[in-house]
C-alpha cells in the first residue's frame, strides 16, 4: 500500500468568491467527507499538492491528512482542473473508516513477453492500464501484475482469466478484454524485386503521318 502526507486546514467560508480568493492566495479548496461524518471544508497548499500529485498514483494512494494538526487516513477521490490551465481549482477527500472496504483503480504492471510476440512477431496491444477494484483500505496494492508470457497470437486475456489476491474483489466486467497479442502485419510488396517492365502500348500513326 502506498501512502503519502499531506496538511490542510478548516476553512469556514464558502462560495465561488471565497474560493477565488484562496486560489488567488496560492492554495486550493477541498473538501472531506465520509461515513458517519459531514462534509468538511478545506484549505490545501497549491504548491505542495501540485508536487505530491505528480510522484503519486492518484486513485490507489492512501493520503494521511493533517487537518489542523489531527489526522485522518483519506482517498482523493475527485480533482477537478482548470479546463485550459489545467490548474486544481477542488479536491475531493474520502476519509477511510476501519472494517469498511473502498473501490479504487489499480495501475496494471505486465509481465513477461508473450510467446506471440517472441516466436510469431506479433505486438502485444495492452488495452486496460488500470483495475477496478474493491478492497480493505489497509490492503490496497501498488499495482496488479498480470502475467502475458504464455500468450500466442491472436490469443487474449479477459478480467475474468486474471487471479488476484485473496481480498480482492475484481468490480470491472468479466468479459472485458485486458490484453490481445495481434497479428503481425504483413509488408505489402508493390512490384517484386526482377519484375519485368509493364509494356507500352503507343497509339498507331494516322495514314497521313506516314
Amino acid at each position: 500500500m502506498s501512502t503519502a502526507s499531506l496538511s490542510a486546514s478548516v476553512r469556514t467560508e464558502t462560495g465561488k468568491g471565497a474560493a477565488r480568493k484562496i486560489r488567488q492566495a496560492g492554495s486550493i479548496p477541498a473538501v472531506i467527507y465520509g461515513h458517519g461524518r459531514e462534509a468538511q471544508s478545506l484549505t490545501i497548499n497549491a504548491r505542495e499538492t501540485d508536487k505530491l500529485l505528480k510522484s503519486i498514483a492518484i486513485s490507489s494512494t492512501v493520503i494521511e491528512l493533517s487537518i489542523d494538526g489531527k489526522s485522518s487516513r483519506t482517498l482523493i477521490r475527485e480533482v477537478q482542473r482548470h479546463p485550459f490551465k489545467r490548474t486544481i481549482t477542488h479536491i475531493d477527500f474520502q476519509e477511510l473508516v476501519a472494517g469498511e472496504t473502498v473501490s479504487v483503480h489499480c495501475p496494471i504492471v505486465y509481465i513477461g513477453v508473450p510467446e506471440g510476440v517472441r516466436l510469431e512477431g506479433g505486438l502485444l496491444d495492452q488495452i486496460m492500464h488500470q483495475l477496478h477494484i474493491e478492497v480493505d483500505p489497509s490492503a490496497i496494492p501498488n499495482h496488479i501484475d498480470v502475467d502475458v508470457s504464455s500468450l500466442k497470437v491472436g490469443k487474449s486475456l479477459h478480467v475474468s482469466d486474471l487471479t488476484l489476491p485473496a481480498g480482492i474483489k475484481l468490480l470491472d466486467e468479466p468479459g472485458t478484454t485486458v490484453c490481445i497479442v495481434q497479428v503481425p502485419k504483413v509488408a505489402v510488396e508493390t512490384v517484386a524485386d526482377g519484375a519485368a517492365e509493364p509494356e507500352v502500348i503507343r497509339a498507331k500513326p494516322k495514314a497521313d503521318e506516314k
